[in-house]
């Protein structure tokens, strides 16, 4: 902006740019979830695997605390983002990251041999959005976590171990939440860092935090290696082992135990009671 001088003093001209385009939106918490290989599954078993996921993901933010779900965007089958109040960031790693990898592993012991086993990558993410539609790179980002090399590589070791869930969580809201204490059974050491990329955003590289429930982080190092030779899809390195019995969250979400080895679609929702509930959005 060029100052304007009256003779006397150095005084900026009043902006004419609008208040509501002028302010940084309010800071929001983001949840993002994405199904393994959703599309692949039979047509006439989309449906109720999804109808599965939804019911565990509205137990799990029940289980948290979070009773409040309002839908903002059209349903697109393998994924969703929860919009939360940013207060709920740490709810979002400790407890939810552990009831979900529970929620999963009890669906996979007690389902049909003809339902699929889910799996999820998930993304923990926290920035500004603005309303009422909840737009915003911090949206991107949270979708471009979950799809990027780094989470993908992570759902292989997950696969490779038995376990049904790979998280990865930013830098900024691991900074706010777990390396400020404000988790109480997760702790930095349950984490690896690791840089976030994704093949077609050249522009996107961020710091991220990566989670696999039972796995040690010198675990997922090696497969975050540039020269291990894993699929970084997801898909196993190696054949894989389906029995689930390497996921170690325990019952009691207040404990987790770690073991060093073991046999881009998406909906935006809005979650908390201090939003007004809002039309589905195309």
């Amino acid at each position: 902006m060029t100052p304007q001088f009256d003779g006397k003093a150095c005084c900026p001209m009043p902006s004419l740019v609008p208040s509501d385009v002028a302010d940084v939106p309010p800071e929001h918490a983001l949840l993002t979830v994405d199904m393994k290989e959703y599309s692949k599954l039979p047509e006439a078993k989309m449906a109720p695997a999804r109808a599965d996921l939804d019911s565990m993901l509205t137990t799990v933010f029940a289980q948290c605390g979070i009773d409040d779900t309002t839908l903002l965007g059209a349903d697109r089958g393998d994924g969703a983002i929860f919009v939360l109040p940013a207060r709920h960031a740490a709810r979002l790693i400790d407890p939810l990251l552990i009831h979900l990898a529970q929620a999963l592993e009890r669906r996979e012991q007690t389902r049909l041999a003809s339902a699929p086993t889910i799996r999820l990558r998930a993304s923990v993410h926290v920035g500004p959005l603005a309303p009422p539609k909840h737009r915003g790179d911090a949206a991107n980002d949270a979708c471009r976590l979950v799809d990027s090399d780094a989470a993908r590589r992570a759902m292989t070791a997950a696969v490779d171990h038995g376990v049904l869930l790979a998280a990865v969580v930013s830098d900024t809201v691991f900074g706010r939440t777990v390396a400020a204490g404000r988790t109480s059974a997760l702790r930095e050491q349950h984490f690896h860092r690791a840089t976030a990329r994704v093949a077609d955003k050249p522009d996107f590289e961020q710091t991220c935090w990566l989670f696999v429930p039972g796995l040690v982080p010198s675990v997922l190092a090696r497969y975050l290696t540039q020269d291990s030779g894993l699929v970084p899809d997801g898909r196993p390195s190696q054949a894989a082992q389906h029995s689930t019995k390497g996921t170690t969250a325990s019952g009691d979400s207040r404990t987790v135990r770690q073991k060093g080895k073991a046999s881009g679609k998406a909906r935006l929702i809005q979650v908390g009671r201090d939003y007004i509930p809002g039309k589905e959005q195309s």
